[in-house]
């Protein structure tokens, strides 16, 4: 799994670029506290070599809580910045600091 980001100059936004190896997988998308963990609104798309890949827009500043959710199973990305607990979920979540 891999992230990468992008600082606009021009904008207070990161380009966040999400990939995530799966190619078993039929469907992939990231959650957070950006997108109010709801799973249809960040789907990754598929790449040729089985890779899921997505560019999500996210305000400067900020550590955002995610994790993948890959054929409907959490899975927390091991490139993320550090992890949280969270209670609510009842496991540990990636955090994206920007």
């Amino acid at each position: 799994m891999a992230i990468s980001k992008q600082y606009l100059k021009s904008k207070p936004v990161c380009k966040v670029t999400f990939t995530v190896p799966a190619k078993e997988a039929s469907k992939v998308s990231v959650v957070g506290d950006f997108n109010n963990w709801d799973t249809s609104s960040a789907s990754l798309r598929k790449l040729k070599n089985g890779t899921f890949k997505g560019i999500i827009n996210l305000a400067k500043d900020v550590a955002y809580e995610f994790r993948y959710v890959v054929d409907g199973t959490y899975v927390n990305d091991d490139q993320a910045d550090r992890f949280q607990w969270n209670d609510y979920a009842g496991a540990e979540n990636g955090v994206l600091e920007l």
